[in-house]
């Protein structure tokens, strides 16, 4: 049977290994380790005849899910790992080493931003923050050391929406290798691989998972980048445990139901905020694709609300410094995602004390909308 639809590969999606006792969902292969009945059966796996030695390598449920995002993207192949931030980093590692040179948008996630201006160097790498809204001067700082552009498919917080078939071009003709972040979009939305982006990265913690119950990342991409990155994560020890990598796979298969939801949702919300006068911005794509634009909506409240009452009339809605569970959340960027950018490197991308993300969940949308009108309402000074 052919299976080409979003819902149908996410639920039935292939396994890491026959399951000799049939069972209906993959078991869980909390182990360290895995036996052999002599030592031609252990050699065997160092000869790749045999699939598992020591979970900190390769494991049946990590492999899974691995397999899980990279079929979703449309890419050759995927590796689970301990965090969206250790998928990152092995991106970038399986590209970039020391004494050489990568572009990153400026205006990314802010662990992403400090991971890529203060750990990197660490490693040797030179790093170039620039804006990619204008590719001009992504094309300028590009040098015979460079490795790797790297940006998100949505930004983080301001919703940009990058223009993936530009970015490929001028990497192409520039010899350089792309890395895009698509955990905002999701495959669902997505799949930056399918237009030429090199590799994929995901934090697994937000809407792959999407219950706020796992910490986990997933980078897929060609499969000899994978394959390179995918030593990096063992000699880094940044593997995802066996039962994480279990509890992701099992929120995966309801993603598409999930960002549907969610994405109608936001679509909704930020159609009734950008009509109330005391707030001064809504961020919010205008296209993504035909599934919806994305599930989260990012304001900018005006001077007259009192951000601290603000924060303290959500009633229902949680402050949370992360996004993407099956409820709506707020969350605070200059005290939290951004909060280790200085002042400057803020007020440079946009970020003040008046914005606010909103991550929206699967309630009903008229119950979002009234909870945020009322809670507005209630913060004007």
């Amino acid at each position: 049977m052919t299976r080409t639809s979003f819902n149908t590969k996410v639920v039935h999606h292939k396994t890491a290994q026959e399951q000799i006792q049939n069972s209906k969902s993959t078991p869980i292969y909390q182990t360290s380790a895995f036996t052999f009945k002599d030592l031609d059966h252990m050699e065997s796996y160092y000869e790749g005849k045999s699939p598992y030695l020591y979970t900190r390598e390769k494991n049946p449920n990590t492999d899974e899910l691995g397999m899980t995002v990279a079929n979703l993207e449309e890419a050759e192949a995927g590796v689970a790992t301990s965090s969206g931030m250790s998928a990152i980093l092995a991106g970038i590692l399986a590209v970039a080493k020391a004494g050489d040179h990568i572009v990153a948008a400026e205006d990314l996630y802010g662990g992403t931003h400090k991971l890529i201006t203060k750990e990197l160097q660490t490693f040797g790498i030179e790093v170039s923050m620039v804006s990619f809204s204008d590719l001009e001067k992504v094309k300028s700082d590009i040098k015979s050391n460079t490795k790797l552009l790297y940006t998100e498919s949505i930004t983080n917080p301001f919703l940009r929406v990058e223009n993936l078939a530009e970015l490929v071009d001028v990497a192409k003709k520039s010899g350089v290798k792309t890395m895009v972040d698509n955990t905002f979009a999701t495959p669902y939305l997505l799949q930056p691989y399918t237009k030429g982006i090199d590799l994929v990265v995901h934090s697994g913690t937000k809407y792959i998972g999407g219950h706020s119950d796992v910490t986990c990342g997933v980078l897929v991409g060609e499969e000899e980048l994978i394959q390179k990155a995918t030593e990096k994560v063992v000699a880094l020890g940044s593997n995802l445990s066996p039962f994480e990598a279990w509890l992701t796979q099992r929120g995966a298969k309801t993603l598409g139901l999930r960002m549907k939801q969610q994405s109608d949702n936001a679509n909704q919300l930020a159609e009734a905020l950008r009509d109330n006068p005391s707030v001064k911005r809504v961020y919010y794509p205008e296209y993504i694709s035909e599934q919806g634009h994305g599930a989260i909506v990012t304001i900018e409240l005006d001077h007259q609300v009192d951000i601290e009452q603000f924060f303290r009339s959500l009633g229902w809605i949680k402050i949370a410094p992360t996004l993407a569970g099956v409820e709506t959340t707020v969350s605070y960027p200059v005290r939290t995602s951004h909060r280790a950018l200085s002042e400057k490197e803020r007020e440079k991308i946009g970020i003040n004390d008046y914005v606010i993300r909103l991550s929206i969940g699967i309630e009903d949308a008229e119950d979002i909308i009234a909870q945020f009108e009322q809670c507005i309402n209630q913060s004007i000074k």
